[in-house]
């Protein structure tokens, strides 16, 4: 049935109920997972001419740092999952200022079958008005999106 499942993480508890999903499935299917961790892209901060003085800017390096080791702290939690249940595992560290586009390009440039998302489990208004990424990823995919709740 599905022989690729993308499951995306950004480290929170409310991924894990994705995480926890997309391992069981993968180990019943047979099917290979690829963990994904969105990071926006480096933006200079921005000061007023007073206030420059007060903060030192992270450079591009020390935000690529930092932000690569909390895709791997994250994405090692799905790593450890699927190696305890006998899943191949992959994992991507994408740049894209939308999580959404990042883990709906992921998907197509792996020829991922199937998308494994938490949900903040909130009602329809409340997604409407916090845009969920669950909600934009649900209305823009081509391929199954299966939402753990």
């Amino acid at each position: 049935m599905y022989k690729h499942i993308l499951v995306p993480t950004d480290g929170s508890r409310l991924a894990a109920r994705g995480i926890k999903q997309a391992v069981g499935l993968a180990k019943s299917l047979g099917a290979k997972l690829t963990g994904v961790y969105v990071v926006a892209p480096f933006a200079p901060p921005i000061y007023s001419e007073g206030s420059a003085s007060l903060a030192q800017a992270l450079s591009p390096r020390d935000y690529k740092a930092l932000t690569d080791k909390e895709a791997k702290k994250a994405l090692a939690v799905i790593g450890r999952a699927a190696r305890a249940a006998g899943v191949r595992f992959a994992e991507r560290i994408v740049t894209e200022t939308q999580p959404w586009k990042g883990i709906l390009e992921t998907a197509r440039a792996g020829r991922c079958d199937l998308v494994v998302m938490g949900s903040h489990g909130r009602s329809a208004l409340g997604g409407l008005m916090l845009g969920s990424e669950t909600v934009r990823v649900l209305a823009r995919s081509k391929i199954p999106v299966l939402v753990a709740r």
